[in-house]
């Protein structure tokens, strides 16, 4: 669930984490979250409490790109920002899925749905982080109104495609 970012919340954080992968004897992955409001009481940037997480406790992270695609939208915030923020030998794995805009009353916020095609702007994410990170592991994510197998496999071409051109790139 999310919490504010704070150096209490940073600290409780961190304890945990370093419980649970000492209680696995294995290092963890931390997921950044998609959100839709803001606490009031954060007084770190949720890419620089993320790193410091990373950094103190040793965890990697599992970056979702689409979840910082939706947040940014959600808050107005830079993506790119974010991403380079991030200590690129912490992140582990990324993520990408599809997303909607959905009206609340006089508000549209974007959800994170997992019911449809990566957008443009996510993949356009995923391919500045694995300039930045090197080729990772990509989990094409899509939980609801699941498509015909075809779309799926053309999702996993794209995310291909993108490792490939990273790959280059870095060569």
């Amino acid at each position: 669930l999310p919490l504010p970012y704070t150096e209490e919340s940073l600290a409780h954080m961190v304890s945990a984490v370093d419980r649970l992968q000492s209680r696995l004897a294995r290092r963890v992955l931390i997921e950044n979250v998609s959100s839709y409001v803001t606490f009031a009481d954060s007084t770190i940037p949720e890419w620089e409490f993320l790193a410091e997480l990373a950094a103190r406790s040793g965890c990697a992270i599992l970056l979702d790109v689409n979840n910082i695609d939706v947040s940014a939208r959600n808050h107005g915030f830079d993506p790119i920002r974010y991403i380079d923020a991030l200590p690129p030998d912490a992140v582990a794995e990324l993520h990408v899925a599809g997303h909607s805009a959905q009206r609340f009353g006089d508000a549209t916020i974007i959800v994170d749905t997992h019911d449809r095609r990566t957008t443009v702007s996510t993949w356009a994410l995923l391919r500045h982080a694995l300039g930045r990170c090197g080729p990772r592991p990509i989990l094409v994510e899509w939980d609801a109104e699941l498509p015909p197998l075809a779309v799926l496999e053309a999702e996993v071409a794209i995310a291909r495609r993108c490792v490939t051109e990273a790959c280059a790139r870095a060569a």
